[in-house]
């Protein structure tokens, strides 16, 4: 029996290259794709598409109910940077919308979700280096206190009402096929697009900056393989460290060079710079290679020539 799954957020950074992985995977009509507005694109234009307000629960219960939904993908989400330029309204977006979700898996309407969490949810207090899976975890950032409470959420809907609610904490995500959306560490996605465009590029963060990141191929085989896994693997029900490579402006940049030997960057902090000095700068993921076998493919040589074949 294939799932009948609902990816809402599906025309955003994750939720695009998500869509067509699933729809690959368990059949195109089994992959109901939503987000807030029908644009042109493949995710709307390739199977099903609904339009949905995340925060409208009775749109969501709708759709469950029309669609015989068993799997959640809740994707939709205010990023680190663009949260911080509206505090009030990422909050309710990011919370509500989970909300919503586990209460229909709470009703038992759906089966499973899948809910991602962030590398924002640890703070300025937490070890840099290796961070555990458990560590202090003080956010200073909006989007990391929304992701903080709501993995406290899903624990508890999970400890309380029995709830199969899975998630994992993203690093920074590269990916050529949608540009960046907001987020602190989109420079490593920018500087690709400057890079092949421009042949130059002017970096928001310091160029020793480093910051832990994942090829979008990686990320989404990890999304789909935690859904997979079986219920008795998954003994974190938080949200569970996920790890690839870790980098800086300037060892992206000298990578870029083997391939675009022109290429020129230069550095202007502004206000995420003092949000990426608050995040790890290499991650601990055992926790998640033990339990569910998690394992990545790609390293920084091989993403980056991957990016500029593909966005060349």
């Amino acid at each position: 029996m294939n799932p009948k799954i609902l990816i809402i957020g599906a025309c955003g950074q994750i939720g695009t290259e998500l869509t067509q992985k699933l729809r690959k995977l368990y059949g195109t009509e089994n992959v109901i794709a939503s987000d807030i507005r029908k644009l042109n694109t493949d995710v709307v234009n390739s199977g099903p598409f609904e339009v949905v307000n995340a925060l409208d629960f009775n749109q969501i219960e709708h759709l469950v109910e029309v669609h015989q939904i068993t799997d959640v993908y809740l994707m939709a989400a205010l990023l680190s940077a663009t949260a911080e330029k509206n505090p009030a309204f990422a909050w309710d977006l990011n919370m509500n919308s989970l909300f919503h979700v586990l209460n229909l898996a709470k009703a038992k309407k759906i089966q499973k979700i899948f809910w991602p969490s962030s590398i924002a949810v640890f703070g300025p207090t937490t070890p840099k280096e290796n961070t555990p899976q458990y560590t202090v975890m003080e956010p200073s950032t909006v989007y990391g206190i929304s992701k903080q409470a709501g993995e406290r959420w899903c624990e508890y809907y999970h400890n309380i009402y029995g709830v199969d609610v899975r998630s994992i904490r993203y690093p920074g995500l590269i990916s050529w096929s949608t540009p960046p959306g907001g987020g602190t560490t989109d420079y490593a996605v920018d500087i690709f697009y400057k890079a092949i465009a421009d042949k130059k590029y002017e970096c928001f963060l310091s160029s020793e900056t480093k910051m832990p990141m994942m090829y979008m191929d990686d990320a989404i085989d990890a999304t789909i393989n935690i859904m997979k896994a079986p219920v008795e693997e998954i003994k974190i029900h938080s949200s569970y460290n996920l790890a690839a490579m870790s980098f800086t402006p300037t060892e992206i940049a000298a990578e870029i060079k083997k391939h675009i030997p022109e290429f020129e960057i230069t550095y202007n902090p502004d206000f995420r710079q003092k949000i990426a000095d608050s995040w790890p700068a290499s991650i601990d993921d055992s926790s998640a290679r033990e339990d569910w076998n998690w394992n990545h493919k790609f390293d920084l040589e091989s993403m980056t020539k991957d990016m500029i074949e593909h966005l060349s």
